[in-house]
């Protein structure tokens, strides 16, 4: 990992020091690197040691950080890992461009690769990604929203790049099909948990601890799993305040939504499909060779449904 902040620190160079300013505001906050993480797991669980394992580690960074800048901006936010939000501290204009700047330097990285395969992953889970987005926002205050549809936005939304990161570490690695596929099944399924446990703590965490604000997703009008759940098991008079919730998007209404979804079991029903995400997460694993970074790989699965921000 230091290795990819040494490439990641060198290709933020540019010629506009705005550029910069942004782009190391919001990559020196932090965050947990799960993605690149993953990529040099896989890569290691494969026996591959290459430079480019780096390089592509920083690019799917690139891409993450990318869309978080626009995310924020969408979604209005104004605090993210612990502090205010780019779109914040440096307006709307300068987060979007410098997300299109992160976007565009990602790609010319992955020329590095000199590979097809390499460039052809990377730019249909972009493009997945922007389509999952898209359809996120044109499923915002829409309480009819069911799991299934839920599940679709984000594996398109979020476990896209996750998938992405570990297929590309055994592209670049030389594994087998059936391997391949293994890991990014692997991606997809962690990525899935990953989110879902993200919209459990947004009812159920600390705005400290998880470094953003609390109802962020309700004032969004997003029907999570949570939600979707509560108004599922929820009576009738529950499952009015909740679709009122999501339909206005506002917030004086919260600790009554927080009462409901704690008290119907839906944070239960919301764990319950991450830990499956999780254990297929796990099965794909364990169609990989045992070395101490496949055993990263289970362990790094099993701790998601710990997590607490």
């Amino acid at each position: 990992m230091r290795g990819v902040d040494a490439v990641i620190d060198r290709r933020l160079a540019s010629g506009v020091p705005l550029v910069g300013e942004v782009c190391r505001y919001i990559i020196s906050a932090g965050g947990k690197r799960l993605r690149p993480a993953l990529l040099l797991l896989v890569c290691g669980a494969l026996g591959y040691r290459g430079e480019l394992r780096l390089t592509l580690a920083a690019v799917v960074e690139f891409i993450h950080t990318a869309t978080l800048l626009h995310d924020d901006v969408v979604d209005e936010s104004t605090m993210r890992r612990g502090r205010e939000t780019a779109n914040q501290r440096f307006g709307n204009p300068a987060s979007v461009l410098v997300g299109d700047f992160l976007y565009s330097r990602a790609f010319q990285m992955m020329l590095d690769a000199n590979d097809m395969r390499v460039m052809a992953i990377l730019a249909d889970a972009t493009n997945v990604i922007a389509e999952g987005e898209v359809q996120q926002l044109m499923n915002m205050h829409d309480p009819s929203l069911d799991e299934a549809a839920y599940l679709h936005v984000i594996r398109s939304k979020t476990a896209k790049l996750f998938e992405a990161s570990a297929r590309l570490g055994a592209v670049i690695a030389g594994a087998p099909p059936d391997i391949e596929a293994a890991c990014a099944e692997y991606g997809q399924a962690l990525g899935t948990a990953f989110q879902v446990i993200d919209d459990v703590l947004d009812y159920d965490g600390d705005a400290q601890e998880m470094g953003k604000n609390l109802g962020d997703d309700l004032r969004e009008g997003k029907a999570t799993l949570p939600l979707i759940a509560a108004m599922r098991r929820g009576t009738p008079e529950q499952r009015a305040v909740v679709q009122h919730a999501i339909e206005t998007g506002a917030l004086d209404q919260l600790d009554a939504i927080v009462a409901i979804v704690r008290g119907t079991g839906a944070l239960d029903v919301a764990r319950e499909a991450a830990a499956a995400e999780a254990q297929r997460a796990i099965d794909a694993a364990k169609r990989l060779s045992a070395n101490p970074h496949t055993e990263g790989l289970l362990q790094l699965a099993a701790s998601l449904l710990q997590r607490r921000n």
